[in-house]
């Protein structure tokens, strides 16, 4: 047995590139989380929750978010295209990885700080193949992280237009999909309002 087949790469995709449109514009990014951008605590738990390498998908205010966060060891894609929604991203995120060495990649939203490492370790735990399908759940809803193995990611992206992100693929596919119960480790809510800015600290 090889290395590779006892400890598969994972690799992490941080979807960051939304521009906050319904928070007057502000790139969530950087969005203050404890003193520090909300890109740099989604980083941290991908990397703590024990993914590698890692990807960044930038689009709003792109060269900002490089200027003002930690990004050190991460990939970093712009995406030009990001008013179009989660979807290009997706399919950018996705497409960094062609050539590697990952057997998956686990995809983490910018704006849900409440996931953090341990909800990212526990769906990474999960991965067994390049074929895997494997989500978080909350009291058995699928959320987010989500883990495609490297034969779903040409498919995923096919599917990954607008602001769906892959939702589309995980419906067509959810018989396929190994949910993960995060519900005792993570809180799955967004920030996507400016009520919601009171969950940050």
């Amino acid at each position: 047995m090889t290395a590779d087949t006892r400890n598969p790469e994972v690799a992490g995709v941080l979807l960051a590139a939304g521009g906050g449109r319904r928070l007057g514009g502000r790139p969530k990014a950087l969005l203050k989380h404890r003193g520090r951008p909300l890109v740099e605590h989604a980083v941290r738990s991908l990397r703590d929750g024990g993914c590698g390498p890692l990807h960044v998908v930038l689009g709003a205010a792109a060269d900002e978010v490089c200027a003002r966060a930690d990004l050190t060891d991460c990939a970093v894609t712009v995406n030009p295209g990001w008013e179009e929604g989660m979807g290009s991203s997706l399919r950018l995120g996705l497409a960094a990885l062609t050539g590697s060495h990952a057997d998956a990649a686990l995809v983490l939203l910018v704006d849900q700080p409440g996931i953090g490492a341990e909800a990212v370790a526990r769906v990474r735990s999960a991965h067994r193949s390049r074929t895997d399908l494997v989500a978080a759940s909350y009291g058995g809803r699928r959320g987010h992280p989500v883990l495609f193995g490297a034969a779903r990611w040409a498919d995923a992206a096919a599917g990954a237009v607008g602001d769906q992100g892959a939702r589309a693929y995980l419906r067509e596919h959810r018989d396929a999909i190994t949910l993960v119960e995060c519900s005792d480790v993570a809180q799955a809510y967004d920030i996507d309002t400016a009520q919601d800015l009171r969950r940050l600290e």
